[in-house]
């Protein structure tokens, strides 16, 4: 509450009025409100019990008020924003103004006690997952058979919507990042990509229109693996950044723009924190990614390991070839690269040959149920 009401009071003097605050704090003076309003009924319930030792210890209304009623529900819209939040916060922090706002007019006070905005913004989701660890104590000493029912009810129904928000975070978490990629992610166009093809120019606008971009727009993709490797090319050795989703697997070149990513230029533009550590810190220098060839369906790759003999051959290092067959099996690229490390190479290898496996038994089990027609009725 000392960062948000600070943060108020700056902009009432119109100091960082661009600065989105339900962006930091979502809905923290509701969830402040109710949860301050639940721990006063429980302690009014003890100090009753307390005062009048005859009175039983009845925590059934308070518990059914609150864990029946918003309790949970204004946990789960602040713990559904927190991912963004600690985005928008990470991208914030590297501005003078908003430094010298948190560390002077915020940190500094005694009641913070020496704690970041990032530590004290996770704290409500530590509070949420503790509910039930409260439920199960106060059942464990309840002796009303109806009561311990009751509560048994609830702290399953607490538990449950834990779990649903648990998957809710990671759906999130993917689309944050998946959103990230499509402006990491650059496609250039086919005559770009190669020179052998040519389109006149009044069609080039048409193909513009079925742009490949929105091949990363599917909420239900998932980035298995990922990270840089070298391709050795004929002439030269190319850094690339390789993307292993669950269907395809991508590579691309890595280039450097001379802005930088989230300049004054541009405008403040957030870093997905759920990226990768080392592409965070290049899109930060300002670097990108162009798709090298198109994707390479997972059905369609076939893996190669380079013998170690061919290392001082051919002076490759922790190399394996990646082939991209069409669908009648001709092969139509051939990627050989290496990795930095031995280790690295077996992790690469066993990361794509664990995807192509899945997905074949994904799409053998959706085939079977296509052409699994229904036993034939005995009526008939």
């Amino acid at each position: 509450k000392i960062f948000m009401n600070t943060l108020k009071y700056l902009q009432s003097n119109e100091f960082l009025l661009d600065v989105d605050l339900w962006r930091l704090f979502a809905n923290l003076d509701e969830l402040n409100k109710i949860s301050l309003g639940f721990l006063k009924s429980f302690f009014e319930t003890v100090k009753e019990h307390v005062s009048k030792s005859d009175s039983p210890m009845d925590f059934s209304s308070v518990l059914r008020k609150f864990f029946q009623g918003d309790l949970c529900q204004t946990h789960q819209i602040y713990c559904l924003n927190y991912t963004s939040a600690v985005f928008y916060l990470e991208n914030l922090r590297q501005r003078d103004d908003f430094g010298i706002y948190l560390k002077q007019w915020c940190e500094q006070n005694e009641q913070c006690k020496r704690l970041h905005l990032p530590e004290l913004l996770v704290a409500p989701l530590h509070r949420l997952t503790r509910y039930p660890l409260l439920l199960n104590n106060i059942w464990k000493r309840s002796t009303d058979e109806t009561e311990k029912g009751f509560i048994w009810s609830l702290k399953e129904k607490v538990e449950k919507s834990i779990r649903d928000l648990e998957g809710k975070v990671k759906w999130l978490d993917n689309f944050q990042k998946f959103r990230q990629l499509q402006e990491v992610i650059i496609w250039p166009q086919v005559w770009d990509r190669d020179k052998r093809f040519f389109v006149p120019e009044y069609l080039k606008q048409s193909l513009r229109e079925n742009s490949s971009e929105n091949i990363l727009s599917s909420a239900n993709r998932l980035l298995l693996h990922e990270g840089r490797l070298t391709l050795t090319e004929s002439t030269r050795l190319l850094d690339v950044y390789l993307f292993l989703f669950d269907d395809f697997l991508l590579i691309t070149k890595i280039k450097r723009n001379k802005k930088k990513y989230g300049g004054s230029d541009t405008g403040l533009i957030p870093v997905c924190p759920s990226l990768a550590p080392e592409l965070q810190s290049f899109v930060r220098e300002g670097g990108f990614c162009t798709v090298l060839d198109q994707p390479i369906p997972l059905d369609r790759l076939t893996l190669r390991n380079i013998d170690p003999i061919h290392v001082t051959v051919f002076s490759l290092r922790n190399a394996f070839l990646i082939q991209h067959e069409n669908r009648y099996r001709q092969c139509i690229a051939v990627f050989l690269l290496q990795a930095p490390t031995e280790s690295d190479k077996k992790t690469w290898m066993s990361q794509i040959e664990m995807a192509i496996s899945n997905y074949t038994m994904q799409h053998e089990t959706k085939k079977n149920a296509t052409f699994c027609f229904p036993a034939e009725s005995s009526e008939i």
